[in-house]
């Protein structure tokens, strides 16, 4: 049964599309097509964050999957309920240099994009701006920053874990390879960061399988296309 706020959010973002709509002759300016907490996720929101996902794996928009885009909007969804608990928290905002710094990781990415004509290019193909760039690759900073502070303290590797990732993982893979052999001692601070992320990507998980329970999330696939579908 839908809560009250949330027929609310629905009715009075539906109403406002209508005016609009009615005041440019009918055209379709934008449909509705989630909202978390009330809070509304359009089609053009999807539609950038499905850009940027064929940008960032070097793909045409064309080639993303249905189910590719289905987990882009379930991403959009996962996204907004880390944003709300970011108005709740203390992590920092991504600065300027850190910005600087990962646009520039993603430009070694492409090949000729190291020029600033390339670069141009290369953003135009995939119809996206310089601007929202920087504000996408922010925002995800700031998302990480809040993940790393929440979920991070609370991960422990023993040195039995990394252990047994050096036998079993590392050594196979190096002797796969024909390298030869590095000592335990000298891999040890990066066998424990990889165990670290791994732990905080599966406690990440399940916190957002938490907020998730425990927020109102709307999707065409569980609202009426009378109350979704804008024109």
């Amino acid at each position: 049964m839908y809560k009250k706020n949330s027929i609310f959010g629905w009715l009075l973002a539906g109403l406002f599309f209508l005016m609009a709509s009615s005041a440019f002759g009918g055209e379709i300016l934008d449909r509705i097509v989630a909202t978390v907490n009330g809070q509304i996720i359009l089609q053009s929101d999807w539609d950038d964050a499905l850009r940027y996902e064929a940008f960032m794996g070097m793909r045409s928009l064309q080639d993303l999957t249905p189910a590719e885009r289905k987990e882009a909007l379930d991403r959009l969804i996962d996204r907004e309920l880390l944003r709300e608990q970011m108005k709740s928290s203390d992590a920092p905002r991504a600065s300027e240099a850190d910005v600087a710094k990962r646009i520039t990781e993603i430009r070694k990415q492409y090949p000729g994009a190291e020029s600033d004509d390339g670069w141009q290019k290369v953003l135009d193909e995939h119809q996206v701006t310089e601007a929202e760039l920087k504000a996408r690759v922010a925002m995800i900073l700031e998302i990480n920053s809040l993940v790393d502070a929440r979920l991070r303290p609370s991960v422990n590797i023993d040195s039995a874990s990394i252990e047994r990732y050096y036998n079993q993982e590392l050594l196979p893979q190096l002797q796969q390879q024909g390298s030869g052999t590095v000592p335990l001692a000298e891999v040890t601070p990066k066998i424990k960061e990889l165990l670290t992320q791994e732990k905080v990507s599966e406690l990440l998980v399940a916190w957002l399988q938490n907020l998730r329970a425990g927020s109102d999330i709307r999707t065409p696939d569980n609202t009426p296309d009378s109350v979704v579908q804008v024109q």
